[in-house]
């Protein structure tokens, strides 16, 4: 079934057959209004390539480097919460997928599976995200057990502080391992195949969490304390004291502004993404590939550029390239193929985007994805 799949969005209508409806909108939604949500793509679609012909299009290679990482193509496995709710054991899974293809995989604080578990069933080491909770005993905890695992850098995320109010989330009744309501088992008798995988498997909490804290050691009790643990108080010293913490490649996630790209720069770490969480927090604030220009053209010399929010082509990828990404970060992308088809629906979308990122670069007139810049573009609304 797979090898007739071409397009991301092919990945995205099965796994809306196949997810249950509260992780699928889970997945696919942003906050209040979705202007946010819907500007990351958008916004893409305003950028037009500059085509070249009559020049040398062999030998092309789309490899190239993350903080000292050699990777296949520009482009690691953001962090997502609740990926094992998309598809059973859905981290282990889609951290073999990206090790296989040569890219990193990041887990979440907010995943199903561990960070022992991930570590156990992955080939590769592979990179952890952490919330700032207020509880930095526990905190440390959670980067002494990523240090353990083998985990070889740090994502920080900054802009979730305060969660960004998703209405599907609210109206569907989102918990994990989901409530047996009347419809919501209605809606999961729906999805045979979905419900086979979750029987099949222990894991349907979030494993970082459950058991590694006091007081949480049933779901019941983890929501409330999700909603007084966020650290409200968050600042640049603390991401310091974190960066300490950890001793390794630190990578800061969440900016969408110039001035605090430059924070950023200034606070030792190694790279940082230009994102606005995929549309899920500050409804109404600009696209990341909107602000990349003015990040880039701040900070660039000082700090690895990424971006994430907005991917769903390979085309999309060399965009943000060509704007100044060194990198990229995909979320729903990797998402739509798990949710299709497991570890192969993973693979599935990594094969796309890179086909489609290796051709739309050579048809652009280059062989080395080092080597692209903003002089692939023909028309950009967001170069001043």
């Amino acid at each position: 079934m797979m090898d007739a799949i071409t397009t991301v969005d092919e990945l995205r209508a099965i796994a809306k057959k196949r997810v249950p409806t509260m992780f699928y909108d889970y997945m696919e939604s942003g906050s209040w209004t979705e202007t946010t949500f819907r500007a990351n793509c958008e916004d893409f679609r305003k950028i037009s390539f500059r085509q070249r012909v009559a020049v040398d299009m062999a030998n092309r290679t789309t490899k190239t480097t993350m903080i000292g990482q050699d990777v296949t193509m520009p482009c690691a496995i953001a962090p997502t919460g609740l990926t094992g709710m998309q598809h059973a054991n859905g981290e282990i899974l889609a951290a073999r997928a990206a090790a296989k293809f040569g890219i990193p995989f990041t887990l979440s604080t907010m995943s199903v599976c561990s960070i022992e578990d991930v570590a156990t069933h992955s080939p590769e080491s592979f990179w952890f995200q952490l919330y700032v909770m207020k509880d930095h005993d526990f905190a440390k905890r959670l980067i002494q057990r990523a240090k353990a695992a083998g985990c070889s850098a740090l994502m920080l995320t900054l802009d979730l502080q305060i969660l960004g109010q998703r209405h599907k989330d609210i109206k569907n009744g989102l918990s994990t391992p989901p409530k047996l309501t009347v419809k919501n088992i209605l809606d999961m008798a729906m999805r045979p195949r979905w419900c086979m995988g979750m029987l099949g498997t222990s894991r349907r909490s979030f494993g970082n969490i459950v058991g590694h804290v006091d007081g949480v050691s049933d779901m019941s009790k983890l929501s409330s304390w999700v909603g007084e643990q966020f650290d409200l108080q968050l600042n640049w010293e603390d991401v310091k004291r974190i960066k300490d913490w950890w001793g390794d490649k630190l990578i800061i996630k969440g900016i969408l502004d110039a001035d605090d790209a430059e924070m950023a720069a200034k606070s030792g770490a190694d790279a940082l993404i230009v994102s606005n969480h995929g549309g899920r927090q500050l409804d109404g604030a600009e696209s990341s590939i909107a602000i990349l220009p003015e990040i880039v053209d701040r900070v660039g010399h000082d700090i690895e550029i990424w971006m994430d929010g907005g991917i769903r082509s390979g085309q999309d990828m060399l965009k943000a390239i060509a704007l100044g990404a060194k990198a990229t970060c995909i979320g729903r992308a990797f998402l739509y193929g798990l949710g299709a088809g497991g570890e192969a629906g993973v693979t599935k979308a990594l094969e796309i985007l890179h086909k489609e990122l290796d051709m739309t670069m050579a048809l652009c007139g280059h062989r080395d994805i080092r080597n692209v810049g903003r002089a692939i573009l023909k028309n950009c609304p967001f170069l001043g």
